[in-house]
């Protein structure tokens, strides 16, 4: 199987000790989202690769080493203020952290996610494009892959309109991203792609490919992967992944998250964690129905 830390809350930015110690200990625990008495007890022996996504990789970086399984990183890095991103780090650092990351894993195995775009009066059109031609130029040498979405409606999303004030994006819009962004990237030796989108902007150079591609989940472990079922009414055609993160728990606290939509909740999951503890949020009750997760 291969691990996915995390999709669900940043587990590098704000929880890498728990994660390293549950690394060494050998097994994590995860509460079913949809059954919380239900946990999957998954092995490190069962393991095959592991694939990180983060706002901030500096908590681990110096861990990276004890970590013996196959790693990508995915880290997103976008160009929005306080007012969205209100607990991210200033993006200089995280650059020289990708940096940092690159040369430790090596350029093949780190992604950068431009993720999500929204345009409002002002993070503009302009804006976006040079932002992220900036942000080419300081990764160039360290990244080879952009991967890029667009803002979905999720309930935060709505709940938060009066904060992003996004505006629809216009088929203008997506002919200026999709050459200025093409145009930056390649420049920069780098390629840049969609993340299952409608508009996959292959017209105007985009690539297509699939965040986690069978392709490079065989060539990272020499195995064959079920598509991830989760993701098939969005038209994603990874490989299936099994997260160890839990909805409502990640400190960024961005505006536009899908894994966040109670802030309250948030603060009282954090409270909860317990380093010592095999579950990311809480403890194990006597309750609780333990199942390993098989490969």
């Amino acid at each position: 199987m291969i691990l996915f830390v995390s999709g669900r809350t940043d587990i590098v930015a704000f929880y890498s000790n728990w994660f390293m110690k549950r690394y060494e200990e050998g097994y994590f625990d995860v509460r079913n989202p949809f059954n919380p008495k239900l946990v999957s007890r998954i092995n490190i022996n069962d393991v095959d690769a592991i694939l990180f996504c983060t706002k901030n990789p500096l908590p681990i970086l110096n861990d990276i080493n004890k970590i013996d399984k196959p790693i990508l990183f995915h880290v997103t890095l976008t160009p929005y203020h306080k007012d969205i991103e209100p607990n991210v780090p200033p993006k200089g650092l995280i650059i020289e952290a990708i940096k940092k990351l690159s040369n430790l894993i090596g350029i093949d195995n780190i992604y950068v996610r431009y993720d999500p775009i929204f345009i409002s009066d002002k993070y503009t059109l302009d804006y976006h494009i040079k932002a992220f031609d900036k942000m080419c130029n300081l990764l160039n040498g360290y990244v080879k892959t952009i991967i890029v979405s667009f803002l979905d409606n999720y309930k935060n999303v709505r709940k938060n309109k009066s904060v992003l004030k996004y505006r629809p994006l216009t088929e203008f819009d997506y002919q200026q991203i999709g050459i200025n962004f093409s145009r930056s990237a390649k420049e920069n030796n780098m390629t840049v792609q969609t993340c299952f989108e409608d508009r996959n902007l292959v017209e105007y150079g985009f690539i297509k490919n699939d965040c986690l591609s069978h392709g490079l989940a065989y060539k990272l472990t020499g195995k064959k992967y079920k598509t991830w079922k989760a993701r098939k009414d969005k038209k994603c055609n990874c490989v299936e992944l099994v997260d160890i993160g839990c909805y409502n728990s990640c400190k960024h606290m961005c505006k536009y998250c899908y894994a966040n939509f109670d802030e309250d909740k948030v603060n009282a999951n954090f409270s909860k964690h317990d380093i010592n503890s095999s579950l990311l949020i809480g403890q194990i009750e006597k309750d609780d129905t333990i199942k390993v997760r098989i490969k």
